[in-house]
């Protein structure tokens, strides 16, 4: 679903390009510009990047848009300056009738911090790239133990596009921790047990299981009536109970 909106929203911008584009590529406007709308996608996930923060980065570069000539304006000035932030993945600039700039940014979104057993620390992106954000904070989950770079690029990359994708999972999982052997056992913000997950083979069909597990045995028994619960293997959930 998130997926399908942002194809609609990109398709949608496209034809509003073609359009502006034609229709004032030929006119000459030397009227002031006097609005700035300056959408950031996924602004309600966290991210590093502020409507605050992009207008400074204008101002700095000397392209922030308000007071000057509509025609004066120099759109690629605008995206090359935004895109020079690590933070940012990609801008679209583009003017509109009344004196308006508008700018779309897409923000490179961080799918977990990274502490790892050999000292590396750094955000993971949704592209398997590292961020290294200082001063900034995001609440997102922490992968901590045995990661190597390459298993982070590959492995765990995996899990948290999967995760990202299903809200009720990017709420509830809080911490993955990577075993020596390189499986995964996950813990959850609710309830007193860990996730044995394993390794990132058959995600899907894992969490579903889990999910099930969720919805018809812990209301039964509660939440805190498990140490472990296991679904390494497919075809059956392990539930190790807690010592009374």
């Amino acid at each position: 679903m998130k997926t399908l909106f942002k194809l609609l929203l990109l398709f949608g911008l496209v034809a509003y390009l073609f359009f502006a584009f034609t229709k004032f590529s030929h006119h000459s406007d030397t009227s002031p510009c006097e609005h700035l709308n300056l959408t950031i996608a996924d602004s309600a996930q966290a991210g590093f990047i502020t409507y605050e923060e992009a207008e400074r980065i204008l101002r700095q570069n000397g392209v922030y848009p308000i007071g000057k000539r509509m025609d004066q304006i120099n759109n690629l000035k605008i995206e090359k300056a935004l895109k020079k932030n690590a933070f940012i993945d990609s801008v679209a600039c583009y003017k509109s009738p009344n004196g308006t700039v508008n700018i779309l940014i897409v923000q490179r979104l961080p799918l977990m911090r990274i502490l790892a057993d050999n000292g590396d620390t750094y955000y993971l992106d949704q592209k398997g790239n590292q961020m290294n954000p200082k001063g900034y904070h995001a609440d997102i989950a922490v992968a901590t133990g045995s990661i190597s770079r390459k298993f982070a690029r590959r492995e765990l990359v995996k899990l948290g596009r999967f995760l990202k994708e299903d809200d009720f999972w990017d709420k509830q999982i809080e911490q993955i921790h990577v075993l020596p052997n390189g499986h995964l056992k996950l813990i959850p913000r609710v309830g007193a047990h860990t996730i044995y997950l394993g390794t990132t083979d058959s995600l899907s069909l894992k969490f579903r299981n889990l999910y099930t597990f969720y919805k018809k045995v812990l209301p039964q028994v509660g939440w805190n009536k498990y140490e472990e619960i296991s679904v390494e293997n497919v075809s059956q959930i392990v539930g190790t109970k807690i010592e009374d």
